[in-house]
């Protein structure tokens, strides 16, 4: 019996366009005068060296800016980037030029299986502080409190096995009484590796094949005992 669920955010908790049709663009549009205006906060000034560390050498500002808007336009998980990013839709959450979108049947059923015993936890190639940003400021309410912890690219990367290793040990229980939720195969594969259960979620917007994992087309789906 499942115990534990690790879910994915992009493609599984939330639409795939809000991240990238939303987000993403939001975050390029700011990024510029977000530096400008902040490169002396001590915590920006951390990431920008971080981000320079990983552009190979220590370019200009501007030339910086140029970089990071090109790893933006390809979606790189450079975990620098992701956490400016972050700091960024901070803002734009509290001007509430938007929220945090998730789907209902993933709000409403994250509830349930809190309020049933369940711990959950979300792994996301996006920064622990915007995985907190989006599911705190969504129209289901603040989300956050229904998790036991989050984790990022700090813990690895996603289609890493070493990665769900790393979590399963953070978790603190055996692996095969944990659930992973996610649109990606080569991101279930490796939990599976790890000795993980796993659920490929399939909506509206997800293609793709997902191996001989169990499918749900929604939350409503997700059957909690496997085989």
């Amino acid at each position: 019996m499942v115990r534990a669920i690790l879910t994915d955010v992009e493609g599984t908790t939330s639409s795939l366009s809000f991240v990238k049709d939303v987000l993403f663009p939001y975050a390029a549009q700011r990024l510029p005068a977000f530096v400008r205006a902040r490169r002396n906060d001590p915590e920006v000034s951390r990431l920008l060296d971080a981000a320079r560390d990983h552009a190979g050498g220590t370019p200009r500002e501007d030339a910086l800016i140029r970089e990071m808007l090109e790893w933006i336009a390809a979606d790189l998980k450079i975990t620098p980037l992701k956490a400016l990013q972050g700091l960024i839709w901070e803002e734009g959450y509290a001007r509430g030029d938007f929220r945090g979108h998730v789907y209902e049947d993933a709000a409403r059923r994250l509830r349930e299986w809190h309020d049933a015993g369940m711990r959950l936890y979300v792994y996301s190639s996006g920064s622990v502080h915007a995985q907190k940003l989006l599911l705190g400021h969504t129209e289901h309410g603040d989300l956050t409190p229904l998790f036991s912890g989050f984790f990022d690219t700090r813990i690895g990367g996603k289609r890493d096995s070493a990665a769900y290793r790393a979590i399963v040990a953070a978790i603190g229980m055996p692996a095969r009484d944990i659930l992973f939720l996610s649109d990606s195969r080569e991101e279930l594969d490796a939990a599976r590796q790890a000795g993980m259960l796993t659920t490929a979620l399939r909506r509206e917007a997800v293609t793709g094949p997902c191996g001989d994992h169990p499918v749900a087309e929604d939350f409503d789906a997700v059957q909690l005992r496997q085989s």
